[in-house]
């Protein structure tokens, strides 16, 4: 066909080239093509160049693409060029772009699975396509059901929808949808459960006939056929089913699905049939799930619960009939184990005995003429028996099942027509093919072959219906192939003879094939490597069969010994009923062989049955298939076929995921091409007579256009297409040869360029002319014009030249008397200045004369006043002299009177509480002695027990002596005995000498080996105790070193995280005196220059908290904003523009200081890190550290003078520019002004000394200059992100030191008790080394008893401690409880004396508590009131002492919750900065108020605790019960208003301190010299109130929180007050004693000690200057005085509230009625 339409490709033609991945690719041509050319030259759609090579045999072109008019056709016989690529591309199109997964292929449906659910199959949906033509609406599942529903109704013939694919394409969905169709249009309502039974019968089907393949978790390995009924009035009323070929091979080596797994308890793997596939679990498949579902479908179908549990029996029956193993008994023989598990099993869920089922799995009985004989068969055989019979029941129980479903289905009445649904498995193609592969490949050639006659003969009748004539169309016939598997001596008959022959095999029956077909038949061939397969040629693809297990599969034989024993089964009903004769399973229609996979026994009939019943019985599976499978043919084509194609796009289920390879090989197995090709061999385009006349006009002249557009069109055709065999006129279309339409739209396309090309021209031409014609009128004017400027010139340069004659005229005459003016002024000027300096000179004479009589008469009266007060003097000293001798002889009688005991007792007056104290420690010491006294009376005890044992040891020892004397009178007698003894004692001792000389060499020997054994175990024992002591001394070093590195780092930590957190807090302190000095100075100014004029006043506006807290450059506009209204309202002639310039200068230099404060604390830790650097590094960074800070120094210090100069100009503008009474110096506002400036100007010479005094103090090792940030919008940028930088660090600080705090805590306690259990063992240890064996033990003993008391005791204390705490929260709770019991009670109780006039006070009833959700609604106009009424004119006394605590805070949080919960920010945003704003102005206006500052610096804190508690974190919902985690807030962020919260809480502190300073401070002093006088004693008053402070934080816990610390350097000033002060020893103590206080310190306390009485002397000057050489080397701060103003930082904790929001009750008197409980 390429080659009749090589005219066609041309430069720009659009052609399909082969590709290895896409299959087909697109291309153009770049060349046009001339016959004989061998190559074409094509670019890519890419731009990439490619050289495509013809074939030179066939020398075939590419096929040619269509033209994008036709792309996305509906129909793909609409086609052009009808090829695979044009369909392929087409069907691409359609599911890639347009989403649409139906298209028509002729009268083929072509349906891709788009493994996603759409919405197109909805009852609107369907009630759409009611009633419709198939061409009118778009391709769809509902427009096939139609067709075939309507074509049922009109022509009165039975259809059939032939629904194909591969697994997973989505068969079953279509055929659902289809019947779903039927069931709704049918207009039964009271039926359409018909179709929800038909659709449940799918589970069961999967279930059981399903099986997991390599490409399909869900593969249908049977065909099933369903007819649904219809009557006369078309509504459905039942339906039948018809299966076909149960693949049963299956059931042996691959897992069964739900039903199988669900029907043991045991897992897949456990069975010998399931876990041979290595993989029976599916992801994504719920089993449990589908068991339920396979459950519900059984009821639903009418199989109750008593079926479906016998139904599983079976199944697990069958597993375990798998997993029974049979053993060799020999060669010929085998045998099974008796109590084998899984045949107990086996046959005590089948109910049938152990020996009968296991005798006959290894025997079979053969049967003669005369005898019988029972055979035993080997394992292989026993083996293969067994699988039969388990796939035999298997069979059996599928029959069984669909019998059932058919029962469900049918229907009484009577049925008049009936719609056929086909869901048939597709071609199938695996590495390995079997029988069941050849099945089915066998019926999709049967069916391939109806499809083919079938489209055939629709296009056949296409063309006689248009009375077209037409030739014989060649098409693909498949009969051959058909021929090859069923004719006579096929494949199917050679494997039935071979099946019995007796001695028939899978090798025999192959060669029989071989020598049969393989040189008669084309489409069978042999392949090359293997003697046992053969390949047969199908429509769609070759396909190779392995030869093994054909004639076992076919034949399907069983013992018949093994049914007989399970038909003997007397209690499994289900059993028997599964067995019985074949009649009685029979389908509704009559057909006994319609079930496909019928398995027929190969065993004996008995002679009682008929011979036709044994000829049956004799039936081959591929017989019964054949006979089906005609059936099935015979019923489809006594029915009008419906044809749907189901398409894979790809193997991974992704959703419109299109994979061409995968495509075009369906395409290719269901017949879609073929049909393509058989409509391409025709006239495959066609055109209505009007749509060819609509669309190509264009090509037709005038003259050519008739009213007759039929015969228009035929001269068209006749004069654009010269050969006639190209189309051909019907009655009311125009049939065209692949590629005529694409040559039409070609010439089309041509006429339509040309028309454009003249268009252009003429449009060009008609746009030169217009701009010819615009060019020649413009030149006329503009020569107009510039005549008449040329005349206006003239004119104006004679008028200018009289003028200037003129003006020169009156500026000479103007000039003189100017100069004449002048000198006259001068002359005046100068007469008045001589005149005035003679005055002056005159009066300074005079004034000088006065004031020298002035101070005459001062100095006059001073000598007389010296005079006198001399005199005073030495009259004074005689007095005091005559008083002291006076006074010392009364001071020796005092002495004497001071040794009495009277004045001892009134001396000791104030030391009772010392007594007092001592007395305590005396009492507690004599507890510890009653302990020790207890101890040594137990000693005692052992002791005095231990000297009775001794004792009696000892008269035992005297006995025995007693024993020894007497027997010494019995020597004599046997001296005589002893002498005879003597002679033999001569003869053996010779012997004896000579055995002891040996004996002492052997021993002298040893006793130097043991000597020498004895010398190592000392040197081992020595080296022993010395690694011991160094182990000892090294882990006590080592824990001293970890102890004191522990604590410096702790301390180091601490130390850093206080200094920053003081940093912070300082700055914030500075802020907020700033802010306040702006605030006064921006009033102060606005007083001073704003004057507003009648008519018009300017309202300031409010700026948010954010602004407000952390940016300077809001407040500058503000200002400057201000400034500008004053300017537009007062119109003074002052220039404010300097004054604003430095303004904004302050803020500047306030950021940059701020900037570098963070980045001095950022580079402090980086100095700590990179301490451990080498030294030589260090001084390099250190200089290099220097040189920058110099460099900045000098910045500051030129900024520093630029903005001096700046305040210079300004005072002198200022000076110089005032006219106005108001702005003139000495003015008021002129003095406030200059003040203001003044304090500017020192306030940055401090802030100026203060970052060079912190830079020069911690040099940083890198910096950044933030000089460059000039303008304002930078500065408050990076203002913002210093914040969140310091925010975070501070966050970081805080969870860094909690846990290296719980860390070092955990530590210390652990340390602690490992050394005092270190050292009791030790010492248990020495002790017990020191006693004997017994008083160690007894020693052990008692230090177990000691250890046990003091622990008991311990635990005594703590359980008095908590019983104390316990008490005292019960009381509490007591106190607590009454408190609330009296404010209810108030709130309910009403005056009985109320009447009925007087006005009645609301009441505030709670509501219950489901009903309140904690939230309060206010109105945006009734902010101010509730700001108002709830912040600044609260008072803590009076309203607020009797409330809730925290009542504020709670009302203000109610309202924010509010707030969010309706999601309005500018309400939140509003809200949070009115409340902060109004705090601070009460704080303002009230900061000497202790109680005002303390009430809002606990409000502030539970409303940022409320904001964290509720702000919906993890970390502070922990405490939170449900109810309160309901209560979170749900649409904003607050954390940056929270960190204003803080940072104002933080304030709101601060300024608390200042005002417990201003109230304890007067009292400290007196407080600590004047309590508990103690006549006669110096030092003692300070020393014993310091020592009731030490008390007092040891009751409370708080020695180690750094207090003690901060006491230290009063101890030690009291203690210098106490001890001696004289000799250098004293020195020497107060210098080691007094290590808290400075030298200066020292020095002082020295200086300034004066004696009480006569007895104690002054410190001699010698004695202080021996203190100063002392302590001469201590590097200490000169500070004499504590740093009394220093605010150490403050931390607030996270204190959750557990009282629940919908609780609180609004008492009236805060006057917020206004506000609305939600």
């Amino acid at each position: 066909m390429n080659q009749e339409l090589d005219f066609m490709f041309v430069k720009y033609a659009r052609v399909w080239i082969p590709d290895v991945e896409e299959v087909w690719k697109s291309a153009e041509l770049t060349k046009d093509y001339r016959q004989g050319d061998g190559v074409l030259q094509l670019q890519l759609e890419d731009g990439k160049e490619l050289e495509y090579k013809l074939d030179p045999k066939t020398n075939n072109l590419p096929h040619l693409r269509n033209p994008d008019i036709l792309v996305g056709e509906n129909d793909l016989t609409a086609l052009s060029y009808l090829h695979e690529p044009a369909v392929l591309h087409n069907l691409k199109v359609r599911f890639i772009d347009s989403k649409l997964i139906y298209t028509y292929c002729g009268i083929v449906l072509v349906a891709i699975n788009p493994y996603e659910t759409l919405p197109i199959y909805g009852t609107d949906i369907i009630n759409a396509y009611s009633g419709q033509n198939m061409g009118d609406m778009d391709p769809h599942i509902f427009a096939v059901a139609e067709e075939a529903y309507k074509q049922m109704a009109r022509d009165e013939r039975n259809q059939s929808i032939i629904v194909s694919g591969e697994s997973g394409a989505g068969k079953t969905v279509s055929a659902k949808y289809a019947m779903r169709y039927f069931a709704t249009v049918s207009g039964s309502a009271s039926e359409a459960n018909v179709e929800e039974k038909v659709l449940a019968s799918n589970p069961i089907m999967e279930s059981i006939g399903n099986a997991k393949t390599t490409r399909n978790d869900n593969s249908s390995r049977f065909g099933k056929y369903i007819e649904i009924g219809f009557d006369k009035k078309y509504h459905i009323i039942g339906a039948n089913m018809r299966t076909y070929l149960l693949e049963k091979s299956r059931v042996v080596f691959q897992d069964l699905r739900e039903a199988v797994a669900a029907a043991t308890a045991r897992k897949a793997d456990d069975f010998h049939y399931t876990k041979q596939g290595r993989n029976p679990v599916i992801d994504g498949v719920d089993d449990a799930k589908e068991m339920s579902t396979t459950r519900n479908a059984f009821t639903l179908l009418g199989v109750n619960e008593s079926y479906q549990l016998g139904l599983f029996q079976i199944l697990a029956s069958i597993l375990h009939l798998g997993n029974v193993e049979v053993k060799d008994r020999d060669s010929d023989s085998s045998i099974i184990l008796p109590n084998n598990g899984h045949l107990s099993v086996f046959c005590e869920l089948m109910g049938v005995t152990y020996q009968d089922m296991s005798h006959w799995l290894c025997h079979k009985k053969l049967k003669t003429a005369t005898e019988t004989y029972i055979k035993p068969i080997p394992k292989l055989q026993a083996i293969n028996a067994r699988d039969a019979l388990a796939k035999h029941i298997y069979a059996k129980l599928f029959n069984w099942i669909v019998d059932h479903v058919n029962k469900a289905l049918h229907s009484t009445g009577k049925q008049h027509s009936f719609i056929g649904v086909l869901d048939i498995y597709g071609f199938e193609t695996f590495e390995i093919n079997s029988f069941e592969q050849f099945c089915i490949n066998y019926a999709n050639e049967k069916l391939q072959q109806q499809f083919n006659m079938h489209v055939f003969k629709l296009e056949q009748e296409e063309y006689m219906k248009e009375q077209i004539p037409w030739t014989l169309i060649d098409f693909y016939d498949n009969q051959p192939c058909i021929n090859l598997i069923e004719a006579k001596m096929g494949i199917l008959d050679l494997l039935d003879e071979e099946c019995k022959m007796p001695k028939g095999s899978d090798d025999s029956w192959a060669q029989k094939l071989y020598n049969t077909h393989l040189k008669t038949c084309a489409l069978f061939e042999k392949p090359r490597m293997s003697n046992k397969a053969f390949i047969i040629q199908h429509f769609a693809d070759k396909v190779e069969y392995q030869c093994d297990g054909f004639l076992e599969k076919n034949k399907d034989t069983v013992n018949e010994e093994q049914i007989h024993v399970l038909k003997a089964s007397k209690k499994f009903d289900l059993l028997v009923e599964l067995f019985q004769d074949e009649e009685k399973a029979t389908s509704p229609t009559g057909a006994a062989l319609a079930t496909g996979g019928r398995t027929r026994l190969s065993v004996k009939p008995n002679k009682n049955k008929a011979g036709q019943a044994s000829k049956e019985h004799k039936k081959t599976v591929g017989l019964q298939f054949r006979n089906s499978l005609q059936l099935l043919m015979e019923t489809l084509n006594a029915t009008t076929p419906h044809y749907v194609r189901c398409i894979k796009p790809n193997d991974y289920k992704y959703a419109f995921t299109f994979d061409p390879k995968r495509a075009v090989q369906q395409l290719r197995a269901c017949g879609v091409l073929e049909t393509i090709r058989i409509s391409a061999a025709g006239f495959p385009s066609r055109w209505t007579y009007q749509e060819f006349f609509s669309r190509y006009r264009v090509l037709m002249k005038q003259k050519d256009v008739l009213t007759d557009k039929k015969m228009t069109c035929k001269n068209v055709l006749e004069k654009l297409v010269q050969d006639p065999d190209k189309y051909q006129f019907g009655k009311t279309k125009i049939f065209f040869r692949a590629g005529q339409v694409a040559y039409l739209e070609k010439l089309r396309a041509d006429k339509l360029r040309a028309a454009c090309i003249r268009i252009q021209k003429t449009i060009r031409c008609w746009l030169a002319r217009k701009k010819y014609l615009r060019m020649k009128h413009a030149a006329t004017t503009i020569q107009r014009y510039v005549r008449g400027y040329q005349a206006r010139c003239l004119a104006k340069f004679l008028r200018r030249t009289r003028a200037a004659i003129i003006i020169q005229k009156y500026q000479r005459m103007y000039v003189q008397r100017t100069c004449y003016k002048r000198k006259q002024a001068a002359a005046l000027v100068m007469q008045c200045i001589l005149r005035a300096y003679m005055a002056r000179q005159l009066y300074k004479a005079l004034l000088r004369e006065h004031k020298a009589i002035i101070i005459q008469k001062m100095v006059r009266g001073w000598l007389a006043r010296q005079w006198f007060k001399r005199t005073l003097e030495a009259i004074v000293y005689l007095q005091c002299c005559v008083r002291r001798m006076r006074a010392k002889r009364e001071l020796k009688k005092l002495k004497i009177e001071a040794r009495s005991v009277e004045h001892f007792k009134k001396l000791n007056i104030g030391m009772e509480n010392k007594i007092m104290q001592l007395q305590r420690r005396v009492d507690d010491q004599n507890k510890e002695n009653r302990v020790i006294s207890e101890r040594l009376n137990s000693l005692e005890v052992s002791h005095a027990a231990e000297s009775e044992r001794l004792r009696v040891e000892l008269t035992r020892l005297r006995g025995a002596e007693e024993d020894a004397k007497n027997n010494a009178n019995k020597v004599t007698s046997l001296l005589e005995e002893l002498e005879r003894l003597r002679k033999d004692l001569q003869n053996t001792r010779k012997e004896k000498k000579a055995i002891e000389d040996w004996a002492q060499t052997y021993q002298d020997e040893m006793e130097k080996m043991i000597s020498e054994l004895k010398e190592q175990n000392h040197l081992l024992k020595n080296e022993k105790n010395d690694l011991n002591r160094l182990i000892q001394e090294q882990s006590q070093q080592w824990t001293e070193k970890m102890q004191r590195a522990l604590k410096e780092e702790t301390q180091q930590l601490e130390n850093d995280l206080n200094e920053e957190r003081s940093r912070y807090q300082n700055l914030l302190t500075e802020h907020l005196r700033l802010e306040e000095k702006y605030d006064d100075l921006k009033e102060e100014i606005t007083l001073a220059v704003n004057v507003p004029k009648p008519g018009h006043r300017r309202t300031d506006s409010t700026h948010s908290s954010n602004e407000s807290e952390y940016t300077y450059n809001s407040e500058y506009a503000e200002s400057e904003e201000g400034t500008r209204g004053g300017e537009d309202v007062s119109k003074a002639i002052l220039d404010m523009s300097l004054f604003l310039k430095l303004q904004k200068r302050v803020s500047e230099l306030e950021q940059e200081k701020q900037s570098l404060q963070n980045e001095l604390d950022r580079r402090e830790e980086q100095f700590q890190r990179a301490r451990a650097r080498d030294d030589e590094e260090h001084k390099k960074a250190r200089s290099a550290e220097l040189e920058y800070e110099s460099l900045k120094r000098q910045e500051l210090e030129s900024e520093n003078k630029k903005l001096k100069h700046d305040l210079n100009e300004m005072r002198q503008s200022l000076r110089g520019s005032a006219e106005a009474g108001s702005a003139a110096p000495g003015s008021p506002a002129y003095t406030v002004l200059l003040d203001q400036l003044n304090a500017s100007n020192e306030e940055l010479e401090v802030r100026k000394e203060e970052v060079m005094g912190a830079t020069m103090t911690e040099p940083l090792p890198y910096i950044e200059d933030v000089q460059k940030l000039t303008d304002a919008k930078e500065i408050s940028q990076a203002y913002m992100g210093l914040k969140e930088t310091n925010r975070l660090l501070e966050s970081q600080l805080q969870a860094q030191r909690r846990s290296h705090e719980n860390e070092v805590e955990v530590l210390r306690g652990e340390l602690q008790s490992v050394k005092e259990e270190n050292n009791r063992q030790q010492q248990l240890l020495a002790q017990n080394l020191q006693l004997p064996p017994e008083a160690r033990i007894e020693a052990s003993l008692q230090h177990e008893i000691t250890r046990l008391t003091n622990e008991n005791l311990d635990l005594m204390e703590q359980l008095e401690k908590q019983d104390k705490t316990v008490r005292k929260l019960k009381k509490q709770l007591k106190v607590f409880a009454k408190k609330i019991n009296d404010l209810e009670g108030g709130q309910m109780d009403v005056s009985p004396g109320q009447t009925a006039d007087e006005p009645v006070h609301p009441v505030n009833i709670p509501r219950r508590e489901k009903d309140f959700q904690g939230m309060l609604e206010y109105k945006k106009e009734d902010e101010l009131k509730l700001v108002k009424n709830l912040i600044l004119e609260l008072k803590p006394r009076g309203v607020a002492v009797n409330l809730i605590p925290g009542l504020p805070a709670y009302i203000l949080f109610m309202c924010l919750r509010h707030a969010d919960y309706i999601n309005d920010d500018q309400k939140v945003r509003s809200l949070l900065t009115s409340a902060i704003n109004s705090i601070k102005k009460i704080l303002k206006k009230r900061g000497d108020d202790f109680e005002t500052v303390s009430f809002w610096l606990s409000n502030t804190c539970r409303f940022l605790h409320c904001l964290k508690q509720y702000s919906g974190d993890e970390q502070f919902m922990k405490h939170n019960t449900p109810k309160q985690n309901d209560h979170c807030l749900s649409n904003f962020d607050l954390a940056e208003y929270r960190q204003v919260l803080s940072d104002l809480a933080i304030q709101i502190y601060q300024q608390l301190i200042k005002c417990m300073e201003n109230i304890l401070q007067p009292m400290i002093v007196s407080g600590m010299l004047e309590h508990e006088t103690i006549q006669g004693v110096s030092g003692v008053k300070p020393t014993y109130n310091v020592s009731q402070l030490e008390e007092w934080l040891r009751d409370k816990n708080l020695m180690t929180c750094g207090a003690k610390e901060t006491l230290e350097p009063l101890i030690q000033a009291a203690q210098l007050l106490q001890v001696k002060k004289k000799t250098d020893e004293d020195a020497e103590a107060i210098c080691s004693m007094c290590n808290g206080l400075s030298t200066a310190q020292i020095v002082k306390v020295l200086n300034l000690y004066t004696p009480v009485n006569a007895f104690e002397e002054r410190v001699s000057v010698l004695f202080i200057r021996t203190i100063q050489t002392r302590l001469r080397d201590r590097k200490e701060s000169p500070q004499l005085l504590m740093d009394t103003k220093l605010i150490y930082p403050v931390t607030f904790p996270f204190n959750p509230s557990s009282l629940a929001l919908e609780t609180i009750q609004i008492p009236g008197s805060l006057n917020v009625g206004f506000l609305t409980r939600v």
